[in-house]
Protein backbone atom coordinates (compact mmCIF):
# COMPACT_ATOMS: atom_id res chain seq x y z
CA UNK A 1 0.00 0.00 0.00
CA UNK A 2 1.13 3.61 -0.76
CA UNK A 3 1.07 5.34 2.47
CA UNK A 4 0.91 9.41 1.63
CA UNK A 5 3.63 11.49 3.16
CA UNK A 6 2.06 14.59 4.96
CA UNK A 7 3.41 17.13 7.35
CA UNK A 8 0.84 19.18 9.45
CA UNK A 9 1.80 23.21 9.16
CA UNK A 10 0.68 25.72 11.53
CA UNK A 11 -1.44 27.88 10.33
CA UNK A 12 0.83 30.67 9.25
CA UNK A 13 -0.41 34.07 7.53
CA UNK A 14 0.11 32.83 4.31
CA UNK A 15 -2.51 30.78 4.48
CA UNK A 16 -5.82 32.77 3.36
CA UNK A 17 -5.59 31.19 0.02
CA UNK A 18 -5.77 28.10 0.98
CA UNK A 19 -8.72 28.81 3.45
CA UNK A 20 -10.43 30.50 0.53
CA UNK A 21 -9.60 27.38 -1.88
CA UNK A 22 -11.62 25.09 0.47
CA UNK A 23 -14.75 27.72 0.74
CA UNK A 24 -16.58 26.11 -2.56
CA UNK A 25 -20.06 24.81 -2.74
CA UNK A 26 -17.94 21.51 -3.35
CA UNK A 27 -16.25 21.38 -0.20
CA UNK A 28 -18.76 22.78 2.13
CA UNK A 29 -22.00 20.89 0.84
CA UNK A 30 -22.17 18.91 4.25
CA UNK A 31 -21.21 21.74 6.62
CA UNK A 32 -23.98 24.60 5.53
CA UNK A 33 -22.41 26.07 1.94
CA UNK A 34 -19.61 28.13 1.56
CA UNK A 35 -19.20 31.18 4.41
CA UNK A 36 -19.08 35.14 2.63
CA UNK A 37 -15.19 36.22 1.97
CA UNK A 38 -15.21 38.36 4.97
CA UNK A 39 -16.11 35.33 6.63
CA UNK A 40 -13.39 33.57 5.71
CA UNK A 41 -10.96 36.35 7.02
CA UNK A 42 -12.43 36.39 10.06
CA UNK A 43 -12.34 32.68 10.00
CA UNK A 44 -8.45 33.06 9.11
CA UNK A 45 -7.71 35.39 11.96
CA UNK A 46 -9.10 33.00 14.63
CA UNK A 47 -7.02 30.32 13.27
CA UNK A 48 -4.06 32.48 13.92
CA UNK A 49 -5.17 33.08 17.22
CA UNK A 50 -5.96 30.05 18.74
CA UNK A 51 -2.57 28.69 19.14
CA UNK A 52 -1.58 31.44 21.73
CA UNK A 53 -5.01 30.88 23.26
CA UNK A 54 -4.09 27.24 24.11
CA UNK A 55 -7.68 25.88 23.11
CA UNK A 56 -6.66 24.03 20.21
CA UNK A 57 -4.51 24.44 17.55
CA UNK A 58 -4.94 24.77 13.49
CA UNK A 59 -2.40 23.60 11.22
CA UNK A 60 -2.52 23.35 6.76
CA UNK A 61 -1.59 20.03 5.49
CA UNK A 62 1.16 19.74 3.44
CA UNK A 63 1.81 17.01 0.92
CA UNK A 64 5.59 15.75 0.47
CA UNK A 65 7.99 16.00 -1.03
CA UNK A 66 6.57 18.73 -3.11
CA UNK A 67 5.64 21.01 0.21
CA UNK A 68 2.09 21.99 -1.49
CA UNK A 69 -0.63 22.83 0.83
CA UNK A 70 -3.44 20.77 -0.14
CA UNK A 71 -5.85 20.97 3.04
CA UNK A 72 -6.64 22.16 6.32
CA UNK A 73 -6.88 20.61 9.82
CA UNK A 74 -7.43 21.76 13.37
CA UNK A 75 -8.70 20.80 16.58
CA UNK A 76 -10.39 22.92 19.58
CA UNK A 77 -12.10 23.31 22.81
CA UNK A 78 -15.81 22.59 22.81
CA UNK A 79 -18.22 21.58 25.30
CA UNK A 80 -19.99 18.27 24.79
CA UNK A 81 -22.38 16.55 27.09
CA UNK A 82 -21.36 18.95 29.74
CA UNK A 83 -17.85 17.59 29.11
CA UNK A 84 -14.82 19.68 27.94
CA UNK A 85 -13.59 17.85 24.88
CA UNK A 86 -11.39 18.32 21.99
CA UNK A 87 -13.31 18.41 18.60
CA UNK A 88 -11.46 18.15 15.04
CA UNK A 89 -12.25 19.12 11.53
CA UNK A 90 -10.54 18.87 7.91
CA UNK A 91 -10.57 20.13 4.77
CA UNK A 92 -8.56 18.14 1.72
CA UNK A 93 -8.43 20.09 -1.73
CA UNK A 94 -10.69 17.54 -4.24
CA UNK A 95 -7.58 16.80 -6.32
CA UNK A 96 -6.05 15.35 -3.33
CA UNK A 97 -8.90 13.92 -2.36
CA UNK A 98 -8.77 9.91 -1.82
CA UNK A 99 -5.22 9.24 -1.82
CA UNK A 100 -5.16 8.56 1.93
CA UNK A 101 -4.05 12.64 3.20
CA UNK A 102 -7.00 13.15 5.20
CA UNK A 103 -6.59 10.05 7.47
CA UNK A 104 -2.51 10.92 7.46
CA UNK A 105 -3.33 14.18 8.98
CA UNK A 106 -5.61 13.13 10.89
CA UNK A 107 -3.37 10.90 12.81
CA UNK A 108 -1.22 13.58 13.16
CA UNK A 109 -3.46 16.21 14.61
CA UNK A 110 -4.70 13.40 17.23
CA UNK A 111 -0.99 13.02 17.67
CA UNK A 112 -0.89 16.67 18.33
CA UNK A 113 -3.96 17.10 20.63
CA UNK A 114 -2.55 13.86 22.42
CA UNK A 115 0.85 15.83 22.97
CA UNK A 116 -1.22 18.55 24.79
CA UNK A 117 -2.36 16.56 27.58
CA UNK A 118 -5.04 18.90 28.57
CA UNK A 119 -8.36 16.68 27.31
CA UNK A 120 -8.85 13.10 27.71
CA UNK A 121 -11.48 12.73 24.67
CA UNK A 122 -10.86 14.41 21.16
CA UNK A 123 -14.28 13.74 19.38
CA UNK A 124 -15.37 14.17 15.14
CA UNK A 125 -18.77 15.22 14.15
CA UNK A 126 -19.34 14.43 10.70
CA UNK A 127 -22.79 14.45 8.55
CA UNK A 128 -24.14 11.01 8.98
CA UNK A 129 -23.87 11.23 4.51
CA UNK A 130 -20.37 12.43 4.44
CA UNK A 131 -19.03 9.09 3.91
CA UNK A 132 -15.53 9.84 3.54
CA UNK A 133 -14.91 11.91 6.88
CA UNK A 134 -16.91 8.77 8.22
CA UNK A 135 -14.54 6.43 6.65
CA UNK A 136 -11.31 8.73 7.96
CA UNK A 137 -12.38 8.38 12.02
CA UNK A 138 -13.09 4.39 11.40
CA UNK A 139 -9.35 4.48 9.74
CA UNK A 140 -8.03 6.54 12.26
CA UNK A 141 -9.02 4.99 15.59
CA UNK A 142 -12.31 7.01 16.53
CA UNK A 143 -15.29 4.75 18.02
CA UNK A 144 -18.74 5.55 16.58
CA UNK A 145 -20.81 6.43 19.49
CA UNK A 146 -24.27 7.26 18.33
CA UNK A 147 -25.69 9.79 15.40
CA UNK A 148 -26.66 13.26 17.06
CA UNK A 149 -27.86 16.65 15.76
CA UNK A 150 -25.31 18.94 15.84
CA UNK A 151 -25.23 23.00 15.31
CA UNK A 152 -23.01 23.78 12.49
CA UNK A 153 -22.96 26.31 11.74
CA UNK A 154 -24.54 28.59 14.59
CA UNK A 155 -28.17 28.53 14.64
CA UNK A 156 -28.41 25.75 12.23
CA UNK A 157 -29.23 21.96 13.14
CA UNK A 158 -27.29 18.80 11.04
CA UNK A 159 -27.62 14.97 11.74
CA UNK A 160 -24.53 13.65 12.49
CA UNK A 161 -22.13 10.88 13.95
CA UNK A 162 -20.38 11.36 16.94
CA UNK A 163 -16.68 9.76 16.75
CA UNK A 164 -14.39 10.00 19.88
CA UNK A 165 -11.16 9.21 20.36
CA UNK A 166 -9.45 8.32 24.06
CA UNK A 167 -6.29 10.56 24.03
CA UNK A 168 -4.78 8.57 26.53
CA UNK A 169 -4.53 5.35 24.82
CA UNK A 170 -1.49 5.18 22.22
CA UNK A 171 -0.01 7.68 19.64
CA UNK A 172 -2.59 7.29 15.98
CA UNK A 173 0.64 7.13 14.61
CA UNK A 174 2.82 3.95 16.93
CA UNK A 175 3.47 0.89 15.52
CA UNK A 176 2.73 2.51 11.58
CA UNK A 177 4.45 3.93 8.42
CA UNK A 178 2.25 6.61 8.41
CA UNK A 179 4.85 9.05 7.01
CA UNK A 180 3.05 11.90 9.37
CA UNK A 181 4.21 14.45 11.71
CA UNK A 182 3.91 18.47 12.59
CA UNK A 183 6.48 19.89 10.60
Amino acid sequence: MNVPHVRIAPWGEGDLGLLRSVNTPQMKRHVGGPETDEQVIDRHQRYLDIAATGRGRMFSIIALPEFEAVGTIGYWERLWQEETVYEVGWNVLPLFQGRGIAAAAAAAAVDAARGEQKWRYLHAFPGVDNLASNAICRKVGFSFIAECDFEYPPGSFMRSNNWSLDLTGVEAGAGSDRGTGIA
